[in-house]
């Protein structure tokens, strides 16, 4: 009997599994009670189980489960209507370039009062949003790593503000100054991206929750998903962005009695930062060559670390150079009525939380091999050991024919 339904069977093993993972996805990640989607999750499971018991066929039970998708994607576009940015305060850090100069332009651009922070008040970025924003953008000088000028910022923004509070702060300002194996890199780099990604920002946030509690306001941090998947040759920048995960997600566990709404953005691969410029990368990649021991050097090879620096910039040169889905997502963590815990912009990111969440670590790791760093080349002394391994091993073969012509 069980032969005439294998295929069925799978199919209904398959579905049966993504419901229950899901249920405790949601419970364990939900900051709401866990309730609602207990029941519903498990609702939806006994409904699957009921139309299994029925032997309804498959493809019936595929096109139910499709309609009740269609169904609850309805639901959600039938959300209450924006909130109105007139009148709101938003403070932006690292808008020198890339994310943070585009929202500070569009929201800006949308009507709210904008606090825009940039390392160089001459630079580019910094005259770029004085000549085509409006009056109500205020330019302020900060080093997210300096006390001091975090200080001085809140201390600027509160005059700004007057008796006001403060609706959003996006914090925006983050660096990846290492590429290459965990070994190869400076602990300066593990310094240096921590110091900016998690303290730094930790820094800023702590500095100006008082005014985002007065105005029960929106904290939106873009992060990055080598925070929560471990991309190979990204060690130091995915340990700090793992370490600002962890703050960002029990802050808003902390802050839900004050009403302040707290969102991550996890981006996919954008042009941004030094990523497209390729004097930045051969001056990394130089700074790397200098720093290794001869040994190490010796171990790893320089070819090897050459095509890391090779693989980088192909990657970056074909990251994407429309930002629009991460400037969408902070809109929207900064005026839904419902702001999402989680948005992932732009295309594939999605697809790799599910695989990561939900398929066998082989899989998962595989997949994130293929799609970051197609590495060719092993460590020279891995080279070499397999070299010699096979030598040996036909040393060994040629020993054993000789061996059965004698006999």
């Amino acid at each position: 009997m069980m032969d005439d339904y294998t295929l069925p069977f799978w199919i209904y093993l398959a579905v049966l599994t993504v419901f229950v993972g899901g249920a405790m996805k949601k419970i364990l990640a939900s900051h709401l009670s866990a309730a609602p989607p207990l029941v519903a999750w498990l609702g939806a499971t006994v409904l699957v189980e009921r139309l299994w018991a029925l032997c309804l066929p498959a493809v019936l039970l595929l096109a139910l489960l499709g309609l009740a998708c269609c169904l609850y994607s309805a639901a959600r576009t039938g959300q209450p209507p924006a909130l109105p940015a007139h009148g709101k305060a938003v403070f932006i850090t690292g808008c020198d370039s890339g994310f943070g100069n585009a929202a500070a332009k569009h929201l800006d651009a949308l009507g709210f009062q904008v606090f825009a922070t940039v390392l160089d008040l001459s630079g580019d970025g910094a005259r770029e949003l004085q000549r085509t924003c409006s009056p109500r953008l205020t330019l302020l000088q900060v080093d997210i790593t300096q006390p001091q000028q975090v200080q001085q910022a809140l201390l600027d923004t509160k005059a700004k503000l007057g008796l006001k509070g403060l609706w959003g702060l996006v914090n925006n300002a983050g660096v990846c100054v290492n590429f290459g194996d965990s070994e190869l890199s400076l602990m300066s780099n593990f310094r240096g991206c921590m110091e900016v990604n998690f303290f730094g920002t930790l820094s800023i946030t702590k500095s100006f929750l008082p005014l985002l509690r007065q105005a029960k306001g929106r904290i939106v941090t873009i992060s990055s998903p080598a925070g929560d998947q471990p991309f190979p040759c990204l060690a130091a920048y995915g340990a700090s962005k793992a370490a600002l995960n962890l703050f960002i997600d029990t802050l808003r566990h902390e802050l839900e009695p004050w009403g302040v709404r707290v969102s991550t953005i996890l981006p996919s691969s954008y042009k941004t930062g030094q990523s497209s410029n390729r004097t930045y990368w051969e001056q990394q990649h130089k700074q790397l060559l200098q720093s290794l021991s001869p040994s190490l050097l010796e171990d790893y090879g320089e070819d090897y670390v050459t095509e890391t620096k090779e693989l980088f910039q192909t990657y970056a040169s074909q990251a994407n150079t429309d930002l629009s889905p991460v400037i969408d997502a902070i809109v929207q963590a900064l005026l839904s009525p419902k702001p999402h815990v989680r948005y992932f912009a732009g295309p594939g990111v999605g697809l790799m939380y599910f695989i990561h969440n939900y398929c066998p670590f082989s899989i998962s790791n595989r997949f994130l091999q293929k799609l970051f760093l197609k590495k060719k080349l092993m460590p020279r002394a891995l080279r070499k050991q397999s070299g010699f391994d096979l030598n040996l091993s036909l040393h060994n073969n040629n020993n054993n024919n000789n061996e059965e012509k004698l006999k």
